[in-house]
């Protein structure tokens, strides 16, 4: 058996290599279509073919040679498979009996299958029949519920129920009708929601716009009584600053600042805005709510800034300005807490409407005002109005520039008001010096305003150099001071002094000055009154540093800084003058007085024979009107006042003298009438001396009253020397007579005339014995005719 196998193998050895390359493909099994198909395309079909035949005949042949070497085995096998044949018969016989033992137990148990199988299906369509009622009935039992919560008002709860239903049952329900029936009430159901939403939301705006006003009044009110507290702690704070600076002792202060919660004081339900908002989100309606929101917000807005023309301004105002306070602290709320509800433009838009109608409001209200009153009541609630709102974000400078506007206007009102109280004071004054009887009303109307000439209480009763005018128009400024600071406090700007110190000096100056000017010049006022006028007014003068320092206090600023010679008011220096102009003229009526005394000289004899030893009696009239003017002005004026009187009076004299010797009614004049003015002339000047020292004046002015006699005592002294010509020294004209005019005394010299006997001589007829006194009196006059 083993020399086959060698025998096929040496003539395989024979065949070609494709013949080996084809038999190894097909012994691997492996597709032969690329073979084929190249040999076709190199047009060599029939070599392959030849080449398939013979790898044919190859396996034939080892068929052949393989059946030949296991013959024997073949035979045994084809015996053991009739044998086999033979236990498949019998196994077939078997196999049948049994078969039909089984067909016959089985048929029964067959038709316990199908019974069984019967069972199963009445119970699964059972059980779907359950499901689906039980999910129908679910379905059924949120309808109920939806239905519930709607009657019951809790709205999202049913719209919560509908979500539900859609997304989780409403696909699943296994009855078409009622799938049909749900699907078609959903949408009627989320409307009618919708609706009775609305509806609420509608009652809502109706309530929480009645509301706006009591919102508005109860924010207002609360910032009224932080300004009057935060007042209350500044004032107590001034005053300790006075004592600290005054020396009364070392205060401390310190200002607590309360941190207030407002949302938790103003106290409005926006619940039904919140659940209306949340109902249309729900809804996907958002956008749509929001713009009616934002509507009927601003057409209530609209309405409630329009003002009766039926009720007065002064009497609606606050209602006015609470309402419109009212709706931006509940727009500010819902912008904070609403969840996007509301835009930051749209509230700003609402703002500048607001803020543009009620400017013009006030604007044209203000123009009709014509009281001070009604002007700061109403300028007070719009500043409590901006700083309200300003607390919640909102720009309020527009509204308060309308009070700047206004400034002007209420000054004048004020100024008006004020014009009208100085002038029944001043109508009704004594002006007679103020007596003051207890040490209260001491420092009421002395203390209290800077008036006191001594830091030591005087006894009482106490008579003051002013009269009543001067403290009561001191009240009238300082509540002038108070009304101008009333109106500008809390406005636009926060230092507002320097506004105050402009108002205060127009007051002061074309008012109150003006005012008592006019007094001053008036007809209707004496001596003694204008005196007192003189007075008042250098105490009002003195007073400016009060109002300063009071205005300052008020505005809150320091009092050091408003203590320097700059920061004086202007009015002071115009008091001033008018203080001078009322000694001016007050020093003219004692003038025109002293003229009508003066004019007593014409009836002077101004060519005697004798020397008068006892002086003319027009002196005796000046020495009791200048006693009496003195006196009265020592009780009155200051001690600089009497002296500029006491001075302007005797200067007056001095010149009337002159002016006696110059008048033409004097056509010449002799020595006796020269010794008897001299005489008049000695009589005035101890009177001036004695006045000058008991009045005090001697302790302060080096210059008495007798200086001011002193070109008629120079005058006096030339005409009685024995040696008139030194006139012409210049040396001595300088020492002696320099107050002396040329001209003047050139006229006089050619009145003065006198008898060989009298006790000079003539000047121009002298005898041998006073021929060098005639020469010298006719060169004198020789010399000044020169000059001349």
């Amino acid at each position: 058996m083993d020399a086959k196998p060698k025998r096929r193998n040496i003539a395989e050895k024979g065949d070609t290599a494709e013949d080996l390359v084809l038999a190894t493909l097909i012994g691997n099994g492996e597709d032969l279509g690329p073979i084929v198909r190249h040999a076709f395309e190199a047009e060599r079909p029939g070599a392959l073919l030849q080449q398939l035949k013979s790898v044919v005949r190859k396996k034939e042949s080892e068929i052949e040679e393989l059946c030949k070497t296991h013959y024997e085995e073949f035979i045994l096998a084809v015996d053991e498979l009739r044998g086999v044949l033979v236990d498949a018969e019998e196994l077939k016989s078997v196999l049948s009996s049994d078969n039909y033992r089984l067909q016959e137990v089985g048929t029964a148990l067959l038709i316990q299958l199908e019974e069984l199988l019967e069972s199963y299906s009445i119970k699964r369509n059972v059980t779907g029949a359950i499901k689906m009622t039980k999910t129908c009935v679910r379905v059924l039992d949120l309808c109920m519920k939806c239905n519930n919560y709607i009657t019951e008002g809790q709205f999202y709860p049913a719209l919560k129920t509908v979500e539900l239903i859609e997304k989780n049952y409403l696909q699943n329900i296994p009855l078409k009708a009622l799938k049909m029936v749900i699907e078609k009430t959903i949408p009627i159901m989320k409307s009618h929601i919708e609706k009775k939403v609305t509806s609420q939301f509608n009652e809502w705006l109706v309530h929480i716009r009645s509301s706006a006003k009591d919102i508005g009044q109860t924010a207002i009110g609360r910032t009224a009584s932080a300004r009057q507290r935060d007042g209350e702690i500044l004032g107590r704070q001034r005053k300790a600053e006075e004592q600290n600076l005054s020396g009364f002792g070392d205060f401390t202060f310190s200002l607590e600042v309360e941190e207030i919660d407002e949302d938790s004081i103003l106290k409005f339900d926006l619940t039904p805005l919140y659940r209306a908002y949340h109902i249309h989100t729900c809804l996907d309606l958002q956008e749509q709510f929001r713009e009616y929101y934002y509507r009927n917000r601003l057409l209530q807005l609209t309405s409630d800034l329009q003002i009766s023309s039926v009720q007065p301004f002064v009497e609606s105002y606050q209602t006015f300005l609470a309402q419109t306070a009212g709706h931006f602290i509940v727009e500010d709320r819902v912008l904070r807490t609403a969840g996007g509800l509301l835009l930051p433009d749209q509230v700003e838009t609402m703002w500048d409407t607001a803020v543009s109608k009620m400017t013009s409001v006030l604007d044209e209200q203000f123009s009709y005002m014509d009281s001070t009153t009604h002007l700061l009541l109403v300028k007070d609630y719009v500043t409590l109005l901006g700083a309200t709102l300003k607390r919640y974000g909102y720009k309020v400078g527009a509204v308060l520039e309308v009070l700047d506007k206004s400034c002007d206007k209420y000054h004048e009102l004020l100024l008006e008001e004020c014009c009208l109280q100085i002038t029944n004071i001043l109508s009704n004054d004594t002006y007679e010096q103020m007596v003051i009887k207890k040490d209260t009303d001491y420092e009421n109307n002395v203390l209290l305003f800077h008036l006191q000439t001594s830091d030591i209480m005087p006894a009482f009763p106490y008579i003051a150099p002013f009269s009543s005018m001067v403290p009561d128009a001191c009240r009238i400024v300082r509540s002038f001071i108070k009304g101008s600071v009333d109106y500008l406090s809390y406005g636009m700007h926060t230092n507002y002094y320097d506004v105050l110190r402009k108002y205060l000096d127009k007051f002061l100056i074309d008012v109150l000055n003006k005012l008592m000017l006019n007094t001053i010049y008036g007809d209707a006022i004496g001596l003694s009154q204008a005196m007192q006028i003189a007075a008042n007014i250098a105490f009002l003068e003195r007073a400016c540093d009060f109002f300063v320092r009071h205005a300052a206090q008020l505005c809150g600023i320091p009092v050091q800084s408003v203590e320097r010679p700059q920061a004086t008011l202007t009015a002071k220096v115009v008091l001033k003058t008018s203080r001078d102009a009322a000694y001016i003229a007050l020093l003219g009526m004692v003038n025109t007085k002293l003229d009508e005394f003066m004019q007593l000289t014409q009836n002077i004899n101004w060519t005697p024979e004798e020397t008068s030893v006892s002086g003319n009696e027009y002196m005796n009239e000046v020495r009791i009107y200048l006693d009496t003017i003195l006196s009265t002005a020592q009780q009155i004026l200051s001690l600089d006042a009497l002296y500029k009187v006491g001075s302007g009076a005797f200067e007056h004299i001095s010149i009337s003298i002159i002016a006696a010797f110059l008048s033409d009614n004097v056509k010449r004049f002799n020595a006796n009438a020269v010794i008897a003015i001299n005489n008049d002339l000695k009589m005035l000047e101890n009177f001036s001396d004695e006045r000058f020292h008991s009045t005090g004046l001697s302790e302060i002015y080096n210059e008495s009253f007798r200086r001011c006699l002193i070109e008629a005592r120079q005058l006096m002294n030339l005409l009685l020397s024995s040696q008139p010509e030194n006139f012409m020294d210049p040396v001595i004209r300088e020492k002696n007579y320099n107050a002396l005019d040329y001209k003047k005394v050139a006229s006089i010299c050619e009145k003065f005339k006198d008898s060989a006997d009298g006790i000079f001589g003539s000047l121009s007829n002298r005898n041998v014995k006073q021929s060098s006194r005639k020469k010298s009196m006719d060169m004198l006059k020789k010399k000044l005719k020169y000059f001349n």
